[in-house]
């Protein structure tokens, strides 16, 4: 157990916080200076499905950034369309397990009726790749709704976006060592953010608060991620309906694929005031 959860005098087990404090050293010019560094904390959240009856399935493990569990997990079901939608929620909670200090670490989704689970799969996802442990590429194909017309969106909104998403990224201010993603509306104007050592939990993490919310779909919002954009990425965005996905750093071919398949703007490179529009540039306005 890392020291982000750790036993309170009464003998409780804390939330696991966000970052993690370790000692470490430093050189610098050949001189060592020791002092106290933050790490983005990563450990597992195992998310479960309630079905009516009390019935519990173990659905999957990820490894995330403690916070926001919820709606990590409500979005998780949702992306990967196991749930479909605000109304399949029954109630959301943490789940008591043997080892106490997991407490935190294992979330339950009691959900209103019965979910087809048995042709799913227990996959393990890392915080790097949430694709890697599915059990084949048949099953990744989530069947969306067409994607809306969606808004026109200016150009120089569009390259505004990191300027946004950096200004509110304050556990990466601390870490340096996270992923996050956002939501704008066609403005420009900054709805949500959430980050994660994982960029696909940091999406799940916002679609699930949005849902929770009954946003969903999304379809007047345009999603930033930092980093690149995969075809997680994109399948996520096309499940909540969202119509304009951009990364700061280069799309996958499979994500363009998927993109163009599911009739989204997506834009990468997107950096120092410019960009490359992959597929339906007819939402970005000259």
């Amino acid at each position: 157990m890392s020291d982000a959860a750790e036993a309170s005098d009464s003998g409780e087990i804390t939330r696991p916080s966000s970052t993690t404090r370790v000692e470490v050293v430093t050189v610098e010019e050949g001189a060592r200076t020791r002092r106290n560094d933050s790490l983005a904390t990563e450990e597992p959240l195992e998310i479960r499905v309630e079905q009516p009856g009390g019935e519990q399935r173990n659905v999957a493990v990820t490894m995330r950034t403690p916070g926001d569990d919820f709606a990590l997990a409500v979005g998780f079901l949702f992306t990967e369309g196991l749930i479909a939608g605000q109304t399949d929620v029954k109630s959301i909670r943490y789940c008591s397990v043997a080892r106490t200090e997991q407490h935190y670490n294992v979330v339950s989704v009691a959900v209103t009726r019965t979910l087809e689970l048995e042709a799913q799969r227990n996959f393990y996802a890392t915080s790097s790749c949430g694709i890697c442990g599915k059990a084949s590429l048949d099953m990744i194909d989530v069947q969306c709704a067409p994607i809306e017309d969606g808004p026109l969106v200016e150009a120089a909104t569009i390259v505004g976006l990191p300027h946004e998403l950096r200004r509110v990224q304050s556990l990466f201010d601390r870490t340096g060592g996270l992923h996050a993603a956002a939501l704008f509306d066609p403005a420009g104007r900054l709805i949500r953010s959430h980050e994660d050592v994982g960029r696909h939990n940091a999406v799940d993490k916002l679609v699930g608060s949005e849902l929770l919310a009954g946003h969903l779909p999304l379809s007047a919002g345009v999603l930033l991620v930092s980093g690149r954009a995969s075809f997680e990425i994109i399948q996520k965005a096309a499940t909540a309906g969202i119509p304009i996905v951009c990364a700061v750093s280069a799309p996958s071919s499979l994500a363009v694929a998927a993109a163009r398949r599911f009739g989204l703007t997506l834009i990468g490179f997107l950096r120092d005031q410019r960009f490359n529009v992959y597929t339906r540039a007819d939402r970005i306005a000259a």
